[in-house]
């Protein structure tokens, strides 16, 4: 059997470390001499280091399964963390050995104190999630896996914690309050990328009454942002042509797509951020404004994709490149300047098949005249509506 765990930092807190192994004893408050706990030098993730006369706070866990060892191994060990005895001093003067987690010689500090306020404000709810998200894999993500999928994990985790946030009117739809949507796990998580989750849902029915439960599956996604690049003194938009799995998979004898630009949010990242990113990446664009047109779930009966479209200000000449994307995303993209009429024509023809560039076309129509209006050169800045 293990001795207990001196645990420190994000493990302190009590949410994080129930959703990564469920119920354990209470555990003992402790410090360790002659180290503290300090940021990772790329994130806001704890680690410690050698500090003469410094003293780390943590809690010391004992009792813990071995399923449980299991599970925090998992969550640490790829990361290039690895357990070591040390001896800690408990609040009435006891000291007994432990073993807690080190960073290994290829994590670096950023030399600064890890400030449990502030990560508890900026990043606290999301590492719930991705524990609580993790707790649904069966077998364990853990090893190369779970380093290979970390970033898509804290991606769902923070689409997940602005959904939350949000406000939106409920003026003609019901306004839900707590406890009338259920939703149970009915199997393991699938997938590598995205997630295919088995649940049973339960909901309050508009008679008052409550439904029978019945099974759907849902594919767990990202929030993303998307931007229509437009230059208005041209009056011409940039789209992006790529090759789509979607369109594959259903038998569509073309599979490559006219969208706008987009991509994934980073987690911790604003989707406006996020949205000059993408132009940047995917069409070397450094954007001059952005305006937010509208915010949609994709399809929300069968997906969490969410969809924060922009109109993206930028000046779009005839020799931009015609390429763009990253290598390391699998991206080749075909970059087009097109006059906004023939942009929106591709509606009528059928050929813009992606809805959202539909959506961003025929918003951009309505307001493309106050848009134009607003010119600089005529006294103004383009705004919406």
């Amino acid at each position: 059997m293990r001795p207990p765990l001196f645990v420190y930092g994000t493990l302190t807190f009590e949410p994080l470390f129930a959703a990564l192994v469920g119920a354990a004893p209470d555990p003992r408050e402790a410090t360790l001499r002659d180290h503290q706990v300090e940021r990772q030098a790329d994130s806001d993730i704890p680690m410690l280091t050698l500090q003469e006369g410094a003293f780390a706070s943590g809690l010391v866990r004992s009792g813990l399964t071995a399923a449980q060892w299991q599970r925090l191994d998992a969550y640490e060990l790829p990361f290039g963390y690895d357990l070591r005895p040390v001896t800690v001093t408990y609040r009435d003067g006891t000291r007994g050995m432990v073993l807690a987690y080190f960073p290994g010689v290829g994590v670096m500090s950023s030399g600064v104190a890890w400030d449990r306020a502030d990560w508890q404000a900026r990043s606290a709810a999301m590492s719930v999630l991705v524990a609580q998200e993790l707790a649904l894999h069966d077998p364990a993500l853990e090893g190369a896996s779970l380093v290979r999928q970390w970033p898509m994990l804290r991606m769902r985790a923070s689409a997940q914690v602005r959904a939350g946030q949000s406000q939106r009117p409920a003026t003609v739809r019901h306004g839900a309050v707590s406890g009338e949507v259920t939703m149970v796990a009915s199997r393991p998580l699938d997938g590598a990328f995205f997630k295919l989750a088995g649940t049973t849902l339960t909901h309050r029915r508009f008679d008052g009454t409550l439904s029978d439960p019945f099974p759907r599956e849902v594919l767990i996604a990202a929030d993303a942002a998307l931007v229509l690049p437009y230059d208005p003194v041209r009056d011409r938009v940039l789209l992006v042509e790529q090759v789509r799995p979607g369109p594959a998979r259903r038998g569509d004898p073309n599979p490559w797509s006219l969208e706008p630009v987009a991509g994934i949010i980073d987690a911790g990242e604003t989707p406006e951020h996020a949205a000059r990113r993408e132009a940047q990446e995917e069409a070397h664009l450094d954007l001059t404004d952005l305006r937010l047109m509208f915010a949609t779930y994709a399809s929300p009966g069968s997906t969490t994709d969410y969809f924060h479209c922009f109109l993206g200000f930028a000046d779009l000449p005839d020799n931009h490149p015609q390429h763009g994307g990253l290598a390391e995303e699998n991206e080749d993209l075909r970059l087009h300047l097109l006059p906004f009429e023939d942009a929106l024509a591709l509606v009528d023809t059928g050929e813009a098949t992606a809805g959202p560039l539909v959506a961003m076309l025929l918003w951009l129509y309505r307001y493309r005249a106050n848009v134009r209006a607003a010119l600089p050169s005529q006294g103004g800045t383009p705004r919406q509506g």
